[in-house]
């Protein structure tokens, strides 16, 4: 890794550390620069202002978590050639991650803060919906395998049911911070995890 990406990786986790601690507008370039080491030339060089941080650090969340649903989806169809059962361990390797908010996944949080902080600068917004339609994406390609072999036991709209996915982890994650319960993301996970699986229960025939 070079200097000048070493630098902006440094004030990065930094930020991260203390958007987490205190929110992304208690959080001041000053103290980034203090912390960090770096003059504020430096640190404009790499960030026109706490805007284009705020957008770094949501780019970060998202790249990290293609990057863990990439390996635990993969990890889950080597395990499980069937694709509902795959997709249902995926879940619950996806929960057994998440389990211990902030330890298991701190990007999240801050992503979380950073966007509603800046929610109505178009740029968060842009990378924000960009995000979302490549998890819909993502999910509805799992579902369309899952439904070429399994019929729901009730009607439903793919897209919506891929956005139920990114719905129930967004959630949580409010959810979790709120409450002060850092299991709470991981068990959401799996009462989803749960209603997939009876959505994809064959009915029961009463004698």
């Amino acid at each position: 890794m070079r200097k000048g990406e070493e630098t902006r990786t440094r004030i990065l986790d930094v930020a991260e550390a203390a958007v987490l601690q205190k929110g992304f507008g208690g959080t001041s370039i000053d103290e980034l620069i203090a912390e960090t080491g770096i003059t504020k030339s430096g640190f404009f060089y790499h960030f026109r202002d706490k805007n284009a941080l705020a957008k770094a650090l949501l780019e970060r969340y998202i790249e990290n978590d293609e990057r863990i649903y990439d390996e635990i989806f993969t990890r889950a169809r080597q395990l499980a050639d069937d694709p509902l059962q795959s997709f249902l361990l995926g879940l619950k390797l996806l929960a057994e991650l998440l389990s211990d908010l902030p330890n298991g996944h701190p990007g999240c949080l801050v992503a979380t803060v950073c966007y509603y902080e800046r929610l109505f600068d178009r740029d968060i917004q842009e990378t924000n919906k960009q995000a979302v339609l490549a998890w819909r994406r993502r999910f509805r390609g799992m579902f369309e395998e899952i439904m070429v072999v399994y019929t729901p036991r009730e009607p439903i709209e793919i897209d919506q049911l891929a956005d139920m996915v990114s719905t129930v982890l967004e959630g949580g994650i409010v959810l979790s911070k709120a409450l002060k319960e850092p299991q709470g993301l991981a068990d959401q996970v799996l009462v989803l995890r749960s209603f997939v699986k009876l959505l994809f229960q064959p009915p029961i025939v009463r004698q």
